[in-house]
């Protein structure tokens, strides 16, 4: 197994916890401010881990990572054009990329419980889309 394969492999391990943790949360009945911001860490560590198979991957074609003040939205344009993703998984992508900004620079107890609901509905199936294009892209 080379390494990237690895790497990829330890990624998806822990976004699979991710998800698992975040399934159990979003069905607690009563949601306290300690669930929501449980909730939104959930949500945050799956949009990282996507964004470190990215870099992985994108190391590995020795493309160099944008260092920019926008570098997480130069990090999707990116993997677009480089065939890793396509624009319609990243325009969905977009919306967590937003959210990971809010998360990293607002306080917990502005969470709100239906916004939270929306990206926590979504992200099965955003990642299960992910999985399948970075396969392919990896195939070619």
């Amino acid at each position: 197994m080379d390494k990237l394969t690895k790497q990829i492999l330890a990624e998806k391990e822990n976004i699979e916890t991710a998800l698992t943790n975040l399934k159990d949360a979003i069905a607690r009945k009563e949601k306290s401010v300690i669930e929501l911001a449980a909730i939104g860490t959930f949500l945050h560590n799956i949009y990282t881990g996507i964004e470190n198979i990215l870099k992985q991957i994108l190391h590995t074609k020795d493309v160099e990572i944008p260092k920019s003040n926008t570098w997480h939205k130069d990090l999707l344009n990116l993997s677009v054009s480089m065939g890793i993703i396509s624009e319609k998984l990243s325009d969905r992508l977009y919306e967590y990329l937003t959210f990971r900004h809010f998360f990293v620079h607002a306080y917990g107890f502005t969470l709100e419980e239906t916004h939270l609901e929306d990206l926590t509905n979504n992200i099965p199936e955003i990642w299960l889309q992910f999985l399948q294009e970075i396969e392919n892209s990896l195939k070619v």
